[in-house]
């Protein structure tokens, strides 16, 4: 297999997962969102450890993190990624899915644009005129939301900057995620002791609700995992078109599953940016299947 192949299906698996996620996170409604967070963090740091370990990169990490440039690229992914976490996490247990998964439906767009400021990836006319079409999709969710997106602005942009600055630091996939880990796990075992000495029980108080929690690894190690890989070996505009997969599942379930409002302004907003995804997607095909020039 190709690196290249590789790294689509990787990003394949990522998207998939983190669209059907909305599920699991529904799941923890006994825990706050900072605390699903901080054991996202310490429980997926328990599973890269031991797979570092077999991998044998462990001193890939030790040396990653021991000069300062190394633990400021880290800690910045982690940063952004802590960030990005805990707001779709609390958008789903508020009943705001729909707005999540509009801010997921912008995050390729942004990658185009930082892919071009960043990467010197060129952009066709009308991947242009896509982005534009995305842009009005956005300006009608103003009135549909009687107010600003601000959660699907801020996870597009914590998001898309995470890809950019994955693709800069100096870790791969695998060593880079438990770099990030490492640096968060101080603060979120900080949190869970605190919030322990507070009353709470950080456990959910039941075998069941722990072995959920335990989960939380899992479900955060493996679609990142997956998309570090991805993010490296793959262009962020082709990373872009992949990532529809994503929000299309969390739209679906968000209105489907869990009914949430759907007005016409709405509808309208994710019908312009339907229309964008179209536009970027046909534009990326055509490319594609065109016969190389001379």
């Amino acid at each position: 297999m190709s690196e290249s192949r590789s790294g689509v299906l990787s990003a394949i698996a990522a998207f998939f997962l983190w669209g059907i996620l909305p599920l699991f996170w529904k799941t923890l409604h006994f825990l706050p969102p900072a605390t699903i967070i901080a054991h996202r963090t310490l429980w997926s740091l328990a599973l890269l450890l031991p797979l570092l370990a077999w991998n044998r990169q462990l001193r890939e990490v030790i040396r990653g993190l021991s000069t300062w440039r190394g633990a400021g690229w880290h800690l910045l992914t982690g940063g952004l990624l802590a960030s990005n976490w805990l707001l779709y996490v609390w958008a789903t247990l508020n009943g705001r899915i729909l707005e999540g998964a509009l801010g997921y439906f912008l995050n390729p767009f942004l990658n185009m644009l930082f892919g071009a400021l960043f990467f010197g990836e060129r952009q066709s006319r009308r991947k242009l005129v896509a982005v534009g079409v995305a842009l009005a999709g956005v300006a009608c969710q103003f009135p549909a939301v009687k107010g600003v997106p601000w959660v699907a602005l801020v996870l597009a942009l914590t998001f898309s900057l995470y890809a950019v600055v994955r693709k800069k630091a100096p870790l791969g996939a695998l060593a880079g995620l438990t770099a990030e880990t490492s640096l968060l796990a101080p603060v979120a075992l900080i949190w869970l002791l605190w919030q322990d000495q507070q009353g709470a029980d950080v456990f959910g108080g039941s075998d069941t609700r722990a072995l959920l929690i335990f989960a939380t690894g899992l479900a955060t190690a493996i679609p990142l995992l997956c998309f570090g890989h991805a993010a490296r070996t793959i262009s962020l505009t082709t990373l872009g078109i992949l990532q529809f997969i994503g929000p299309t599942l969390q739209f679906l379930i968000g209105w489907g599953l869990y009914g949430e409002e759907m007005n016409a302004l709405r509808l309208i907003s994710f019908g312009l940016i339907w229309t964008a995804v179209a536009i970027y997607a046909a534009d990326a095909l055509t490319r594609r299947s065109a016969p190389p020039a001379g």
